[in-house]
């Protein structure tokens, strides 16, 4: 084995390995030594690299890393002369024999409920939004703080704000790691699920300039909503419903962008790219997250994804139009509002869309707006698209999306010619 192929298989346990090392470790010594953890996790696979580069990758590396990290801590417990402060402080969690008696096989086989269990304590409704989803991708994702910052189009030294942050909120409000009694039970969950949302979204719609979508960043989130669903507790039918709506957006990947780069609306897009295996997951968990008493957001936008996906028909826009207004009865906002705008146009007409779309405020700066303004004006030959369609250009960050923007306008121009 090269040294370039043991590289790569370093840096993928790193992703695959990492979240979880963390899990175990904050659960045996504690979240408010969480930064600690963090640093011994990346010290670990540094001399990983160092010692695998010399004597070869062991026979079980994910064995050794385990062992590796659980030594360095308990190295840098002893070092910090705190040992039996911190065995007195957790008598409820291990006896006093921990040290010399603890197997760090007994964790591993806890890895999943370790995650789960860290990722409601990072999800605590005390932390921040977007201090939650930067300290879920690098705790339990293993990305690091220069993929974090790309990936939400910010700086390095913003994204250790809010992890310093995050931090500080999970010391000063004393979080620990367990799933939350019954009370607080559905209400956490509901903070986990919109970190995870939040994840998947950024990752399908990225907002950097590079990509406009980081499969990383989705197949993490739905990586950990499936954690959920395999424990029992957490296996819900609104959990269910977010999966199913993941399946059916990743299952598009492959053909969501022409050869330029720039996203390609579903009529655009060749069909025979799409994943069917996900579509049928998809389904699989929509049918699980069917609840008459309970109609989730979650829900109506995996049955929108759904309904997507079929073939054209007016039943098909029917459809989605009465999904649309259930679920701006449930989550009103001004995107809901545009991407109803759009189904309006099927099944009444463009100039009947234009007027429903001009009534959406809150929306003034931004490029989908007047994207779609611009289409609809397109379709009943409204030279003003052309102005909308530059709004869109200038407002937009994606710089496939203005090529894209810009052709339309060439081409309709010369169609007119």
């Amino acid at each position: 084995m090269n040294q370039n192929q043991e590289t790569q298989i370093i840096e993928h346990l790193f992703r695959v390995e990492a979240g979880k090392i963390t899990s175990v470790l904050t659960k045996i010594f504690g979240l408010d030594r969480l930064e600690e953890v963090e640093d011994i996790v990346q010290d670990t696979f540094i001399t990983a690299f160092e010692v695998w580069r010399l004597k070869g990758i062991p026979e079980n590396p994910s064995a050794w890393l385990y062992k590796v990290a659980k030594n360095k801590f308990l190295n840098l417990i002893q070092r910090q002369a705190n040992l039996t402060k911190i065995i007195s402080m957790n008598q409820s969690f291990f006896p006093q024999e921990f040290i010399a008696t603890v197997k760090i096989e007994e964790e591993i086989q806890r890895i999943d409920d370790n995650q789960i269990q860290l990722l409601f304590a990072v999800c605590h409704p005390e932390i921040q939004d977007d201090w939650k989803v930067a300290l879920a991708l690098k705790t339990i994702c293993g990305f690091s703080v220069d993929e974090i910052a790309k990936s939400f189009l910010t700086t390095k030294d913003n994204i250790n704000k809010r992890l310093y942050r995050a931090r500080e909120k999970i010391k000063s409000e004393k979080i620990q790691i367990n799933i939350p009694n019954d009370d607080e039970f559905l209400p956490r969950l509901s903070h986990v699920l919109k970190c995870i949302y939040l994840m998947f979204n950024e990752g399908y719609h990225s907002s950097t300039k590079e990509t406009v979508i980081r499969k990383d960043l989705c197949y993490e989130a739905m990586r950990l909503s499936l954690l959920l669903i395999e424990y029992p507790k957490t296996n819900l039918p609104f959990v269910n419903a977010l999966v199913a709506l993941m399946c059916f957006h990743s299952s598009r990947f492959e053909s969501r962008f022409d050869s330029n780069g720039a996203i390609l609306s579903l009529k655009e897009q060749d069909r025979t790219l799409w994943n069917q295996e996900l579509i049928e997951k998809g389904e699989y968990f929509l049918n699980q997250s069917h609840n008459d008493s309970i109609l989730s957001d979650y829900y109506l936008e995996a049955m929108i994804a759904y309904f997507h996906l079929q073939p054209e028909s007016d039943s098909k826009w029917i459809g989605l139009l009465n999904l649309y207004d259930k679920l701006l009865e449930l989550n009103p906002n001004p995107m809901v509002e545009l991407n109803r705008v759009y189904v309006l146009s099927k099944v009444y007409s463009p100039e009947h869309a234009i007027l429903e779309l001009k009534k959406i405020k809150g929306l003034e700066k931004n490029y989908l707006y007047f994207a779609l303004l611009g289409e609809l004006q397109k379709e009943i030959q409204d030279l003003e698209y052309i102005q909308s369609f530059q709004k869109a250009i200038h407002l937009s960050n994606s710089e496939q999306e203005k090529v894209k923007l810009q052709k339309k306008i060439s081409d309709n121009l010369s169609n007119l010619s």
